[in-house]
């Protein structure tokens, strides 16, 4: 399958304001954000034409910019109004949305004071990250890099930098023929996959980690909280990887992943049941649903 170059499409991206064509929305060389990770990011789905909990994803944006140090010069409706405004541009009613808010090229060292903060929005088509036939189930191979203790990472933040290990992880487990690594952390607990959260069903109950240093995702709390309108027990809790033996059921979660079964990591199989199909239907339901009867079912 031939891929499209991500600079050679038609089509508008926003920035800094403006709604640019998409081959002239360049970056220079110099930039701070590309040479010092100094950059966060949001990935939000759009479903018939509605941003999926966009001021929760834009709220995020706003903080994680704030935990590396810099204001995005935008408030949070000005950035709804944003996204909206070039998912209209785009024709697509089914989309994938990238806020990029980076530091710029006015200063290149370690200390980045005088940079300008730069923020642009670019919308395209996406489907499932694991595509058509996840109800398959995906195979996890075991990463081979850890998620870092908070105290050495800003790992509440959607950093930019903070997907290096994830890059890292999945291509070694590509290379062993998995589609994606599944991440401990400095302690040896389980945390989650690349970019994705990690659920596991144990006795009719939800098990999964506790988000003390990685991404309390957006679509994890969702669908917990679909699962308890199903009044079925969720348990955040610490998990460790021989525990996962005990598991029937396992699955992802993330905005790229929606809701995709796992049916294997490394020699462990599971098969998608009942609880993995029940908040598969339940999640995609919800996402075709306006923001106010989103907001509504989620009370």
């Amino acid at each position: 399958m031939s891929l499209v170059p991500f600079d050679d499409r038609d089509g508008s991206i926003w920035w800094d304001g403006e709604m640019l064509p998409w081959r002239d929305a360049k970056l220079h060389v110099l930039s701070h954000g590309l040479h010092y990770a100094s950059a966060v990011f949001e990935g939000e789905r759009a479903y018939a034409g509605h941003i999926f909990r966009l001021r929760e994803h834009t709220d995020r944006l706003i903080e994680s910019g704030r935990i590396l140090g810099f204001e995005i010069p935008y408030s949070a409706q000005e950035i709804d109004d944003a996204s909206n405004q070039v998912l209209a541009a785009s024709g697509l009613s089914d989309a994938y949305i990238r806020p990029l808010a980076w530091r710029g090229a006015e200063q290149l060292s370690v200390s980045a004071q005088q940079t300008k903060i730069h923020l642009m929005i670019a919308v395209w088509a996406w489907p499932n990250l694991f595509g058509a036939d996840r109800m398959k189930g995906v195979r996890l191979g075991m990463a081979p890099w850890k998620r870092p203790h908070p105290e050495t990472a800003p790992t509440r933040a959607k950093a930019s930098g903070l997907y290096m290990i994830g890059t890292m992880s999945k291509h070694h487990v590509e290379a062993q023929g998995f589609n994606d690594a599944l991440m401990l952390d400095w302690r040896g607990q389980v945390t989650e996959a690349t970019g994705a959260n990690i659920f596991f069903v144990m006795n009719g109950e939800i098990h999964t980690p506790i988000p003390d240093c990685f991404l309390d995702g957006i679509t994890r709390r969702t669908v917990m909280r679909l699962a308890e309108k199903r009044q079925i027990p969720v348990i955040e809790r610490v998990i460790m990887p021989d525990e996962m033996k005990h598991a029937t059921e396992a699955f992802l979660v993330g905005t790229a992943a929606e809701v995709t079964p796992i049916r294997q990591i490394e020699a462990l199989d599971f098969t998608p049941g009942h609880i993995t199909e029940t908040l598969m239907a339940d999640y995609e339901a919800l996402v075709r649903m306006t923001p106010e009867q989103v907001r509504g079912s989620l009370t």
